[in-house]
């Protein structure tokens, strides 16, 4: 069974790029390219949501010729990339805190959303300025403004309710979580969607990173017998 959705840190840009003896911002360019390459592969390989990773809330805290520079490079980005998303039925939504996003940046997302709303091979998110913490205190927020409203008792919090109230609201959980560059964390990205995620770590930098890689981690997930708490004897013995 492959997964339904893939959840990738892209990570690794500026590393290529300081390792080949060129700018960071070559990096991103290089990496945008993989994204391309991903995206297309996902498509074929009939995954159905794709979430990636691409400008964390604690990226704002790089230097800003650099964010400068990702945040044109994502509006070159969806206006690029817009019409093969309409031809290949690839609806785009994005999570984050966009409230802190340029306003070009707020204008090309909105503007690509609205534009392929009506998709439904595959869904693209884009988590730009999201951190997941931040997220589930939003989310509380928004549970207690409820409450102070008298619409929500705290013995009627559950765990749909939390979930509904995150950005990710309309989205599956997490199958397979992918991270490139041989780091070994999560960073904040989809702590409660991802919790009972496969996951994969590439050595690869993200730039590097291919079709065939993306086969692999989900032949390596394929592989895999999830259990969700059971035994494997339970798992085997459960009607497909």
């Amino acid at each position: 069974m492959q997964p339904r959705h893939v959840a990738m840190i892209m990570d690794g840009n500026g590393r290529w790029a300081e390792a080949q003896g060129l700018p960071r911002t070559r990096g991103h360019v290089e990496g945008a390219e993989a994204v391309r390459r991903v995206v297309r592969r996902a498509r074929q390989r009939g995954v159905q949501w794709l979430t990636l990773f691409a400008f964390s809330s604690q990226n704002w805290g790089r230097p800003s010729d650099e964010v400068g520079d990702l945040m044109q490079l994502l509006v070159d980005f969806l206006r690029d990339e817009r019409q093969e998303m309409l031809d290949n039925g690839i609806r785009l939504t994005a999570i984050g805190e966009r409230e802190f996003l340029p306003l070009p940046v707020r204008e090309a997302l909105a503007s690509t959303e609205a534009a392929t709303a009506h998709c439904t091979d595959m869904r693209l998110v884009l988590a730009v300025s999201y951190d997941g913490r931040r997220d589930m205190v939003r989310a509380v927020k928004r549970l207690t403004q409820l409450a102070s409203q008298g619409l929500l008792l705290p013995a009627d919090v559950s765990e749909r309710q939390i979930m509904s109230a995150l950005s990710t609201a309309d989205m599956p959980d997490v199958d397979l979580l992918v991270r490139t560059s041989g780091e070994l964390r999560l960073s904040g990205f989809l702590p409660l969607e991802a919790c009972y995620a496969e996951l994969y770590f590439a050595d690869k930098l993200w730039p590097e990173f291919t079709g065939e890689d993306l086969d692999a981690a989900m032949a390596t997930y394929t592989a895999r017998q999830r259990r969700f708490g059971l035994t494997g004897a339970q798992v085997a013995a459960a009607p497909a």
